[in-house]
């Protein structure tokens, strides 16, 4: 891997981009303790029905209970994949660009997995059925939302994103751009990633431990791209 200096990146072409990225992890840490918040305060329904009920009486409350605040994570998660694409792409561009792609591809498969406006829909539709059997229809519709929301989908954008996180912290560390201290972070955060967080107990456990190494990711490597724009 060719080493890269700090000042081979002091290009205003990418300054823009920079100060996006440092932008979007300051919003992105925002967004997740908010979501933490929310999560404990009103835990999310368990049933169909129960999220029917929660939309009724609360539209709001029921699509962040389905990660309305997770589409606006992702989508400010751009912002910092391209960064790091534009950062690491001298030194390694085979595997920035393979990790880029990983990761945008996996945060359009999030999008496609998120069912959130559609429950709402179906939800407002259960409460004005006139008949027995049009409710059942109605709950089977959500059912199969349901399992959209949590299924394959869902799966393949955690898979992916971890594969990026973990080509990106690989990446690190073999140059000498970024601190290996934020290398070794990325490297901790993609490993407690590759379980989706919808693999039962486990999933779940490994899904929150992720949040504190990938938090402090993001962090330190906020850091290194205002560097990047103060250069620029």
């Amino acid at each position: 891997m060719k080493p890269v200096s700090i000042a081979e990146h002091a290009d205003p072409r990418w300054a823009g981009l920079y100060r996006a990225a440092v932008a979007a992890v300051a919003a992105m840490l925002v967004i997740m303790v908010a979501q933490i918040v929310i999560f404990a305060a009103w835990p999310p329904p368990e049933t169909v029905e129960g999220f029917f009920e929660l939309f009724q009486r609360n539209p709001l409350l029921g699509l962040l209970s389905m990660d309305l605040l997770y589409i606006l994570n992702n989508s400010v998660l751009m912002l910092i994949y391209l960064a790091l694409y534009a950062a690491l792409r001298k030194g390694a561009e085979s595997a920035s660009l393979a990790a880029l792609v990983l990761g945008l591809v996996g945060v359009a498969a999030y999008f496609a997995s998120n069912t959130g406006f559609e429950m709402l829909a179906i939800s407002g539709q259960y409460a004005a059925a006139a008949g027995e059997a049009q409710r059942t229809a109605l709950l089977g519709a959500g059912e199969a939302l349901l399992a959209i929301y949590r299924g394959t989908a869902f799966d393949t954008y955690y898979v992916l994103n971890a594969a990026a996180l973990l080509i990106f912290a690989v990446v690190m560390l073999r140059g000498r751009l970024f601190t290996r201290a934020t290398g070794w972070w990325g490297l901790a955060a993609g490993v407690l990633m590759v379980i989706p967080s919808t693999a039962g107990a486990l999933g779940m456990a490994f899904s929150l431990a992720s949040l504190v190494p990938w938090a402090v990711f993001a962090v330190i490597a906020a850091r290194q791209f205002r560097r990047f724009a103060a250069q620029a």
